[in-house]
């Protein structure tokens, strides 16, 4: 269940639901019951206030106001408007409620233990004010734990904005499949823990809409063949620079780490001594001799950025014009480079991807995929919400990326991870895949205290 869904498509999932036979109250019923499952999970019976919006958000809170009632909360409902004006199949919810329809006021959140949050679904498209604004900005100065119905209100589904405001839900149930506001900043933050309910929607629909972007799963690195030696588990050439000569040493023990089964690291005469008092298993040889070592082809994948400086730009253009598959990281990301192809990786944050693109408008993954089709390259846009974006459109989103990984060098050991996935024959886009979540569970298991070293 890792496929995204925009806001769109999640519409048309659901209607693609109703012509297969499943009827949209079904849906609705479902989805209620799947918001009161999981505040009896969470919480002990007590005081809830659900808040439903006009829409089909507030008939999900209708169906769960009546199942909490049934398990034997205490539980009151105001509405965002009249009942007389809800259509479809709110309406008919509507008319299931039996335990009173209150105004949307403040005062139901008096002695609340609980709010369950059906005023806006993803869909939302204006910052919300007024009425809705005034008990949100509430429920947020009372603190009260909130249980949001698909998305908090206030949090676009598409881009993880906020729209004026929104409240920290300590859990967030969505239907069918998450969106990309559910992993994007700062809507992310805002949903707590995600849980995603099985609605009645046929999974079979996924055929007909196609998603283009998903969540990052668990990494799985190539395993060698019985037969392997170190050749045919790959040769990165790395290009190593003169002062910040940690940078490429952190990369290439990344690769080794990660199986590809060699690396060269290529550096100026005067750092030379540097890189060989090293680890030994790196082969270390003098930057001049560059295209000599490109022309090598068993030297298969080549990774240029890490503490290279003002001369990485160059060290990337011949490195591209080899035709290997390349890391361009840190200083090899400028403007000048070549047309590049999906044999590139990119790995920029979010400083180098301006400095590359320029002021791209959206949000994080709409800017990642916008890189990756005016570059032709793989964007791997790192952040606590890293995207990685193929230049057809494909995008996945990484989720672990926990706040142990800001430390000097992380970056270098993430590009070495994926050039030496990519020397051992992995795709870019699955290599930058691959390592972003290697990275982040890594570094989620080592926690407070973590520097780059220990990641390897």
């Amino acid at each position: 269940m890792d496929e995204l869904l925009t806001v769109e498509q999640m519409g048309r999932a659901d209607r693609l639901a109703s012509l297969s036979g499943v009827a949209g109250l079904n849906l609705m019923e479902a989805a209620g019951w799947a918001v009161a499952r999981e505040v009896w999970r969470r919480f002990p019976k007590g005081r809830v206030s659900v808040l439903c919006g006009p829409g089909n958000n507030g008939g999900d809170g209708f169906v769960c106001a009546r199942h909490l009632a049934a398990r034997g909360f205490a539980v009151r409902l105001a509405l965002l408007g009249e009942v007389k004006a809800l259509k479809g199949d709110a309406a008919v919810m509507a008319g299931r409620w039996s335990g009173g329809v209150r105004p949307m006021d403040t005062a139901i959140l008096e002695r609340a233990d609980l709010v369950v949050d059906a005023l806006f679904g993803a869909g939302l498209s204006r910052p919300i004010d007024g009425l809705a604004k005034t008990m949100i900005e509430a429920v947020i100065a009372r603190k009260i734990p909130v249980v949001a119905v698909d998305v908090p209100s206030g949090v676009d589904g598409d881009t993880g904005s906020v729209l004026g405001t929104a409240a920290d839900a300590v859990a967030t149930v969505t239907f069918f499949r998450k969106k990309p506001g559910h992993l994007l900043y700062p809507g992310r933050a805002k949903c707590g823990a995600v849980r995603v309910a099985d609605i009645g929607i046929p999974p079979g629909v996924l055929a007909e809409i196609r998603p283009q972007a998903r969540q990052n799963g668990p990494a799985v690195p190539p395993v060698p063949a019985v037969a392997a030696h170190k050749y045919t588990r790959g040769h990165l050439l790395i290009a190593g620079g003169g002062i910040m000569t940690g940078a490429a040493r952190l990369a290439a023990r990344a690769a080794r780490r990660i199986g590809a089964g060699l690396a060269t690291i290529a550096a100026p005469a005067e750092a030379l001594a540097i890189y060989r008092a090293g680890d030994p298993g790196v082969i270390v040889q003098d930057r001049a001799l560059w295209a000599e070592l490109l022309a090598d082809s068993r030297r298969n994948a080549v990774l240029v950025g890490p503490g290279c400086g003002s001369e990485a730009a160059g060290l990337a253009r011949a490195a591209l014009a080899a035709g290997r598959p390349c890391v361009l990281d840190a200083d090899a990301l400028t403007p000048a480079l070549p047309p590049l192809s999906e044999m590139v990786l990119l790995t920029p944050h979010d400083g180098e991807f301006a400095r590359l693109f320029g002021a791209v408008p959206g949000s994080r993954l709409d800017r990642a995929r916008i890189g990756a089709r005016r570059s032709g390259a793989v964007v791997l846009l790192k952040g606590a919400d890293t995207v990685i974006a193929h230049p057809d459109g494909r995008a996945v989103i990484n989720v672990d990326a926990p706040p142990w990984l800001a430390t000097a060098g992380s970056g270098d050991v993430l590009a070495g991870m994926a050039a030496g996935l990519m020397a051992q024959g992995m795709s870019a886009f699955d290599a930058g895949c691959a390592a972003a979540a290697r990275h982040g569970e890594i570094a989620r298991r080592i926690g407070p205290g973590l520097i780059a070293e220990d990641l390897c």
